[in-house]
């Protein structure tokens, strides 16, 4: 096995002393061009890696983001670790990577284990929000799409996000609605629960209310699935004309239960979801759903653990909706009604349609 080249190596190769080696390496502008180009050519030559446990060792830090997920099964969370692999790699730093599979208990040994690591940061998306770690730890802590504890949080704004679905919903002509929300115990499912139930509130007040039905899941397929099927076995005359889920795993769930009833998407029921995953656009019809915009949130999350000092309040970001083929009008409302509506409703006329 070839050994790996050393500082020695290099400063050899170079024809420089070690401690101008260790200086190119560390950043310092005080050297040379000249130098720091023979350094620079000598490492590309040789192939050198510094040493980073080390460097560890020295700084009682590494170049190193521990990210832990609820779910990583969750595609949602799969690609907001993508994306926060992606921010942190822009900074020259990588991410540790672990899943909670939402445990409480779990989550704090990943915490505990990181430190040891000494890791320079932690982002968490909570499992349930609650933490009975000291809000003053060696390193910064960000939470990120969930609350962690008292821990500032990068989020999408949930409700603002969920009106915009109830907005195009009820624009649509659907006044028998299903919402399906996600556990309780987490923050992010009751604002969106609230947001959506809220603006369907407002709307009802100057165009007739909707009648809406609340039920509770994990923001897994499964419940998606087990909820709609329960909801569409009912009498026709009983059935929502829409379901709203509060994540596109659960309304994925809900397509697949209509198309084993044989009810038709959009004519007769109506599916929209929240996040954007990857398999709202492969699903047929494809997902009407509220995009969060996972990149943004990914890198203002990693931004926020090398400011000094770290986020202090919380940072919301608005989503925005996708329309897709999973939502269409009402069966009862007439196409120039719906127009009406949507002169009247000029945001929702304008949202992104694919």
């Amino acid at each position: 096995m070839r050994r790996m080249p050393t500082v020695k190596d290099v400063a050899e190769q170079a024809g420089v002393s070690v401690g101008t080696v260790s200086r190119v390496l560390s950043g310092e502008t005080s050297v040379k061009p000249s130098l720091r180009e023979k350094v620079n050519d000598a490492i590309a030559v040789l192939g050198y890696r510094p040493n980073v446990t080390a460097r560890a060792l020295r700084t009682s830090r590494t170049e190193v983001i521990g990210l832990i997920v609820p779910d990583i099964t969750n595609p949602f969370f799969a690609q907001l670790a993508a994306s926060v692999e992606s921010a942190a790699r822009e900074r020259s730093h990588t991410v540790m990577l672990a899943s909670s599979h939402n445990d409480p208990e779990a989550e704090r040994h990943h915490i505990l284990a990181f430190l040891d690591r000494s890791v320079c940061g932690i982002i968490v998306a909570a499992s349930s929000g609650r933490s009975d770690l000291p809000l003053e730890l060696p390193v910064p802590i960000v939470s990120l799409d969930r609350r962690f504890g008292n821990y500032a949080l990068v989020s999408t704004n949930h409700a603002q996000a969920a009106s915009l679905m109830a907005e195009h919903l009820y624009v649509l002509g659907h006044r028998k609605i299903a919402y399906i929300a996600g556990p309780p115990d987490t923050e992010a499912a009751r604002v969106r629960r609230e947001g959506f139930i809220n603006r369907l509130a407002e709307l009802g007040k100057t165009a007739g209310p909707a009648d809406v039905t609340i039920l509770e899941g994990k923001f897994d397929y499964d419940s998606g699935e087990r909820i709609a099927r329960e909801l569409l076995s009912l009498p026709p005359a009983d059935r929502p004309t829409a379901i709203a889920a509060a994540s596109d795993q659960q309304a994925i769930g809900a397509l697949r239960a209509a198309r084993d009833l044989t009810i038709d998407v959009p004519r007769k029921l109506s599916i929209a979801g929240f996040d954007d995953i990857a398999l709202a656009k492969l699903v047929v019809p494809r997902l009407t759903t509220v995009r969060q915009p996972v990149e943004k949130l990914a890198a203002r999350a990693v931004e926020f653990l090398f400011d000094q000092p770290v986020l202090a309040t919380d940072e919301m970001i608005d989503g925005s909706l996708v329309v897709r083929g999973s939502t269409g009008p009402a069966i009862s409302m007439k196409p120039d009604e719906i127009r009406k509506q949507h002169r009247k409703r000029p945001d929702d006329a304008a949202a992104n349609k694919e």
